[in-house]
């Protein structure tokens, strides 16, 4: 059965779309982005303290649902810009140090809200 996942510590959707939904064991999570959900204000500077912001949100969703980076099976990350991506790989890798995830990794034209990193990822229980 599909279940709505909210949460109040990761950002509102800024579209028609949840931020999870649980599907049996799995948990299929909408890509974040650098939005703090306390105030809804969408930070668009370096792009360290973006990939920081997104997956403190992607974080929150998971802890919704009763999980945590473990349980992460899947990736996708898109970059506005494939010069952060050594960036972003050094930020992300410090919630994946054992048996990370598969993953792609795409170049956008643009992304949400002037962003440069969307991180969406699909986990397993």
């Amino acid at each position: 059965m599909k279940k709505v996942i909210h949460t109040d510590n990761a950002p509102k959707a800024v579209g028609p779309y949840s931020q999870a939904i649980q599907m049996g064991e799995f948990l299929f999570c909408s890509g974040q982005i650098s939005i703090d959900p306390k105030t809804n204000e969408v930070f668009t500077g370096d792009i360290k303290t973006q990939t920081e912001m997104v997956m403190k949100n992607v974080e929150a969703v998971l802890a919704a649902s009763n999980m945590n980076f473990s349980n992460v099976v899947k990736t996708t990350i898109f970059l506005t810009n494939m010069g952060d991506f050594a960036t972003v790989n050094e930020i992300y890798a410090k919630a994946f140090t054992a048996a990370p995830p598969a993953r792609s990794t795409v170049a956008v034209a643009a992304l949400p809200k002037g962003v440069n990193v969307e991180i969406e990822v699909l986990a397993h229980r």
